[in-house]
């Protein structure tokens, strides 16, 4: 191979854009499943298409390509498949509020007009996720890209429905749900934000219609006392509560109260498992229509249920005098009725959570609504069993807790939304009311003998459709060969925050539709947070752009910066300043790159890897060296410890490679005494740690060594598709690794002494040594002591007055003082120096004593005054240590 020139920097984005278009037009990402090896398939977690990337989805598509790359280097047949989530009730919100900008409400349009608008808007913006994950250098099979309303997602929609409907596990009934007075549609749980809110517990008394009632004491009762944070609702009451065992009020079971605005008695009823009678007064007022938990004692008691509220949010005709109101405005006015009838019992503050609408911010409103269900107890159970019986696990381990408890507590689930943008119900009506539910409505049409029928107007949650996600976009109901060859897939990278709402869903439908779970291992990364801790949002202003990141420090810097804090369990705190660190190891591996090449002078201005060579220590320690790295590496990666896997490259890479390796494999290099197949030895095995790191590496910064790779000499294609290192190909010396260790240790002490007393690297030093068997072990690395730290290496006999000393593992390495510094004049530096540093870990210690500062500081400032005094502590113990060698 002939000399290269590299240029001083390397350019990050004009390697993006080369090696995107390359990888691009070489087809490297596109999966197939004709092609050997074993399977690994990640289907993405399907980003919103109202949005751009965040940092969460920057993390998250970090690792999902981190994986994907390592597992194709290995071997395998990998299929990364992309996508977009058509997020109903988020996508509606947005083009909505772009209608209303323009002075058009969206309702006026009509459904099909309004639609039609959306898909306009999805074309317009829907490239621009695309775009934001291939400036990440995301290796995605674009050509398999999936969007949850593409046609044929659609189909297995409403297979997805109708199948369900078939086997009686999705029905439609009255129940209680979340309901969005703005944007009038039930919501998910997912969908509710709980805010904390300091609201208002109001009590008000309920006459006894019974007259002439006697309490316990023989006092004749006329009332019962409740209280409620929304007072409008008792609109709604069709009982009061008590607890069964209560004495004050069990004489009361079976009684009735007169409800002072509308023509209606309501039962007192005793109820164990909703009453606490140590709570309040040990009355409740019941709403079943109203709250989740009356819900329930409405059924329990066969209560009527009455709605009171409109679509809007306005009281309807059930509420008398108060029809027609916003049931915030109707709040005041049913007090101040109470007050003016003499049934107001007073008030207190109550810290609260006041559920809000994600979208619309709306307070949302538990409702009685007509909807569709998916009967969810018969499908938890597989769910449950497939993590308890071990076919999927979780990383780590501890959030299968989360998953259990969501699913052994689980609830009917509401699937019907009332928006317009969304997988429609397959279900159709006639004019009798009969549902026919079909794939089609030719299907139905048969069904009824008619075809007068008229479609649901309501949409599928959106999760409905993620459920299939992992093999509707592999062609199911279909049996293809994407789907018998990539399902069920290798893991699934989420978040802890869908949980209970995406990863259980799929679990449980592909159990259920394809007899195998969807994936079998499942990663839940953490949180990114600003460098203070606190979660990133647009209201705090602490948003960090992923884009900006990349733009400024490139997206290999960017990507490795969040690799090398993705510790399991433990969110990533994000500060700029340490990508920027991680750009000083992109320039440091770039100037090793550039040695590397440098070392072909003009005399020898090629490199030829088949020529003889000769491998001295040094060469056979490297080679060692770095098969442990690649061992420890694989393991991280296999073990889904990013961080370590990223912290072992660096540590690799820094230290022994560039520090190490590359200024002792000078001593060889420059030297004339050396012979070409020494020379060359040390060369191959530069540009062979080089190619090992360029592959351990290249899963985290893809167009960084891609680059590289393209340099290296007896390199061929790309290095996205080279094998990834194993450690088996590296060869294991162990006296090399000894020998070495026993050096660095003696450089490291000669460097520690350098520093500390601050003698200059020009001074030569002579290293003596208490053993002599040791002596003549480093006196082995002459050139390496001349070239490292300017020092000779001589056994120690007789033992000078003045000496710094320091151990080899039980050996005492000597370096006389006489002559090297001027003893008296330090002495008198280090006890100044000594006086400063003691006065600033007596300050340290005095503020970290202080229990109020500790207690009111936050966290971060007081980790960062402990982190001063274990520097300082440090230093006065050095300088104490070098008094004590200079007899001071």
């Amino acid at each position: 191979m002939s000399k290269v020139d590299l240029p001083s920097e390397y350019d990050a984005h004009a390697a993006a854009t080369k090696w995107s278009a390359a990888w691009d037009q070489a087809g490297v990402f596109v999966a197939d499943p004709e092609k050997d090896g074993p399977a690994f398939s990640i289907v993405i977690p399907p980003p919103n298409v109202t949005g751009s990337l965040h940092m969460g989805h920057a993390f998250e598509h970090a690792i999902i390509d981190s994986l994907t790359r390592y597992k194709r280097m290995d071997g395998y047949n990998v299929l990364w498949l992309p996508g977009t989530d058509h997020a109903g009730i988020a996508t509606q919100w947005v083009v909505r509020r772009q209608l209303d900008a323009q002075g058009i409400d969206f309702r006026d349009l009509g459904r099909e007009a309004f639609v039609e608008k959306v898909w306009e808007w999805k074309a317009e913006s829907g490239g621009r996720i695309k775009e934001q994950m291939s400036r990440m250098g995301v290796s995605c099979d674009w050509t398999r890209d999936k969007f949850t309303l593409d046609e044929d997602l659609q189909v297995a929609v409403t297979e997805h429905f109708v199948r369900l409907y078939e086997e009686g596990l999705i029905y439609r009934g009255e129940r209680l749900i979340n309901w969005d007075p703005m944007d009038q549609t039930a919501l998910s749980d997912l969908e509710v934000e709980n805010e904390d809110h300091v609201g208002e517990l109001y009590s008000f008394a309920y006459p006894i219609a019974e007259e002439g009632l006697a309490g316990p004491d023989g006092s004749v009762v006329t009332e019962v006392i409740v209280a409620t944070t929304r007072p409008e609702t008792m609109l709604g009451d069709t009982a009061v509560a008590v607890h069964p065992e209560d004495p004050r009020f069990k004489h009361l079971i079976g009684k009735h109260v007169k409800h002072p605005f509308v023509d209606r008695l309501i039962p007192i009823i005793g109820d164990a498992i909703l009453v606490d009678p140590e709570f309040g007064s040990g009355c409740v007022k019941i709403t079943p229509a109203h709250d989740f938990n009356d819900f329930e004692v409405g059924k329990r008691h066969s209560l009527p249920m009455i709605n009171i509220m409109n679509r809007d949010g306005t009281l309807n005709k059930e509420c008398g005098q108060f029809t027609g109101l916003d049931r915030l405005d109707a709040r005041p006015k049913v007090k101040e009725a109470l007050a003016a009838l003499g049934l107001e019992r007073g008030s207190e503050p109550n810290p609260m959570k006041l559920p809000r609408s994600q979208r619309s911010k709306a307070i949302v409103e538990p409702m009685l609504s007509t909807q569709w269900f998916v009967s969810m107890k018969p499908l938890a159970g597989p769910a449950l069993a497939a993590v308890e019986l071990g076919a999927t696990r979780f990383v780590p381990k501890t959030w299968e807790n989360t998953y259990y408890s969501w699913l052994r507590d689980i609830r009917d689930w509401c699937i019907s939304r009332q928006l317009w943008w969304g997988h429609r119900i397959p279900a159709w009506y006639d004019e009798s009311g009969n549902v026919f539910v079909a794939r089609t409505f030719a299907e139905a049409c048969d069904q009824a003998g008619h075809d007068q029928l008229t479609q649901d107007d309501d949409v599928l949650d959106t999760w409905f459709s993620s459920a299939l996600w992992p093999f509707s976009t592999m062609g199911w109901p279909e049996r293809t060969v994407d789907l018998d060859r990539y399902y069920p897939t290798s893991v699934l990278v989420t978040g802890f925050d869908i949980i209970f709402f995406w990863v259980a869903r799929m679990m449980f439908a592909g159990l259920h539709f394809t007899g195998q779970v969807p994936f079998h291992d499942v990663y839940i990364h953490a949180l990114i947070r600003d460098a203070n801790g606190d979660k990133m949002s647009k209201t705090k202003g602490n948003v960090v752009d992923p884009l900006d990141s990349i733009e400024k420090h490139g997206a290999d810097a960017f990507r490795f910066t969040l690799l090398a804090y993705a510790a399991q369990g433990r969110d990533v705190l994000w500060n700029e300043e340490r990508v920027e660190g991680y750009g000083k190891f992109v320039h440091k591996l770039w100037n090793a790159l550039r040695f590397c090449f440098m070392t072909m002078s003009d005399e020898d201005s090629s490199y030829d890897p088949a020529a003889p060579k000769e491998y001295g220590a040094y060469e056979r320690w490297i080679q060692s060296r770095t098969g442990a790295a690649v061992a420890r590496v694989r393991q991280a990666m296999d073990d889904y410890r990013f961080n370590e896997a990223a912290a072992e490259i660096y540590a690799f890479t820094w230290s022994e490679f560039c520090d190490w390796y590359i200024e002792l494999a000078k001593t060889t290099l420059y030297d004339s005494n050396a012979t070409a197949a020494q020379k060359n030895g040390t060369r191959h095995t530069l540009f062979e740690t080089l190619s090992a790191i360029v592959r351990l590496l290249h899963p985290m910064m893809p167009y960084y060594t891609e680059e590289i790779w393209d340099k290296l000499p007896q390199t061929e294609g790309f290095v996205t598709t080279a094998a990834y290192p194993r450690p088996d190909t590296y060869a294991v010396d162990e006296a090399a690794l000894e020998s070495m260790a026993e050096f660095q240790q003696a450089v490291g002490e000669v460097r520690r002494i350098r520093g500390e007393m601050q003698i200059a690297r020009r001074i030569p030093l002579k290293v003596l040594v208490g053993d002599a068997g040791l002596a003549a072990r480093l006196q082995s690395h002459a050139e390496g002591w001349a070239h490292l730290v300017n020092a000779t290496v001589e056994p120690l006999e007789d033992r000078p007055k003045a000496v710094a000393t320091a151990m080899v593992g039980e050996v005492e390495l000597a370096i006389p003082l006489e002559g090297v510094i001027d003893i008296e004049a330090e002495l008198d530096r280090l006890s100044k120096e000594l006086v400063k540093v003691e006065k600033d870990v007596r300050d340290l210690e005095k503020r970290l004593g202080n229990k109020g500062f500790v207690a009111k500081a936050p966290p971060h400032v007081v980790a960062g005054f402990n982190e001063k005094l274990e520097v300082a502590t440090a230093r006065r113990d050095a300088l104490r240590a070098s008094q004590s060698r200079l007899g001071g």
